[in-house]
């Protein structure tokens, strides 16, 4: 949220509490660019697939939402496109987004759609008030009488098990799939954030066009993904890892097959890493010296996705000197710490950034 904290947006709820506590078609969200999860109250995870939709542009009809989209993605004949609706963490196509949604919360809730679905959605730190409202209006379309918008790197720390509602300073850094957000957290606020729009898809372009340029290859993204998976690091590994890939030859324009080894996937993410780094010192730079010396004792924690990069805390750790770990589960911080949110009225009054009825 920057240097700004949170601010409020317009709120028309009012003595929500009880119906709020009682509701169990309650739902937090955390829709990110690579993936959707939803987070059902007292049932848990109910959902986590790719963002994804595959439309037929004759009909305008969805063909295939989540896994079975993915599985379409550069294999789609003329007539069907596949469609990532986020981009860097924000809404890029309103319509697909919103049948995407509809979707999900209907999976959810097991085709049954509730008249009182509430939903809680994290969104990345320096959200514009254009994309606030676009993430809002298509939670509105798939049916929810009313949205709560929270700030992702809190309730990714929430989720991590960090004591943010304590007077102590505690740092995470959230990779998602189009963003990264890094903030210093205390007393339940947020002291200092960053939203860098760059994350794993990055990761996965810099993997594909290091492979173009030194090759003369293309691949597609989910090829690029499982390079990053299986073989990617921010360190020299105790043995080395190879990988056999396959795309089309932009010389010959035949399929072609290379053997790309850990060291090259590690120079095609160079850039990356180091723009990360830069984005840590800055944090790391503008937080008062009382916070400074708890997140010396208490480190950093990784979240999201990008966490699993081979590496990447032993790296954070060596160019920062501090403790840094990696969530218990990455992956589900930020759904974990909004559905916690489902649980605890007054937190979420007290953290959400905008919030409305319909």
């Amino acid at each position: 949220m920057s240097p700004r904290g949170f601010y409020s947006g317009t709120s028309r709820v009012h003595n929500l509490k009880p119906l709020f506590s009682l509701l169990s078609s309650d739902l937090a969200i955390d829709l990110g660019t690579s993936n959707t999860l939803v987070y059902v109250r007292g049932k848990g995870i109910v959902v986590n697939e790719p963002s994804v939709v595959a439309i037929n542009k004759n009909s305008g009809e969805v063909e295939a939402v989540g896994r079975e989209a993915k599985k379409m993605l550069g294999r789609t004949p003329g007539h069907i496109v596949a469609i990532r609706p986020l981009k860097e963490g924000v809404i890029a196509d309103f319509k697909v987004t919103e049948k995407m949604l509809n979707y999900f919360i209907q999976k959810a809730h097991n085709r049954k759609m509730s008249v009182h679905t509430r939903i809680v959605i994290g969104v990345p730190a320096e959200i514009t008030q254009v994309e606030r409202r676009a993430v809002m209006d298509s939670a509105y379309r798939a049916k929810a009488s009313e949205v709560y918008l929270v700030d992702q790197a809190m309730v990714a720390a929430i989720g991590a098990g960090l004591p943010t509602s304590e007077p102590t300073g505690s740092m995470i850094i959230d990779i998602g799939g189009g963003t990264t957000d890094i903030a210093v957290i205390s007393l339940s606020g947020i002291v200092y954030a960053r939203s860098l729009r760059m994350a794993g898809n990055q990761m996965d372009e810099a993997i594909m066009t290091y492979v173009k340029q030194k090759y003369n290859l293309l691949i597609g993204e989910r090829t690029a993904e499982r390079i990053k998976i299986e073989i990617g690091s921010t360190f020299p590994l105790e043995k080395p890892l190879t990988m056999e890939i396959k795309g089309r030859s932009l010389i010959e324009g035949v399929p072609k097959t290379v053997i790309l080894n850990d060291s090259e996937v590690r120079e095609a993410l160079s850039q990356w890493v180091s723009t990360l780094m830069n984005a840590i010192r800055v944090v790391l730079e503008r937080i008062p010296p009382e916070l400074s010396a708890d997140i010396s004792d208490r480190g950093i924690v990784l979240t999201g996705g990008g966490a699993l990069l081979k590496d990447l805390d032993r790296r954070i750790r060596e160019e920062t000197g501090l403790p840094v770990s990696i969530a218990d589960d990455p992956l589900c911080c930020v759904v974990l710490g909004t559905g916690k949110m489902l649980d605890d009225f007054k937190l979420l009054r007290k953290l959400s950034i905008e919030s409305v009825s319909a």
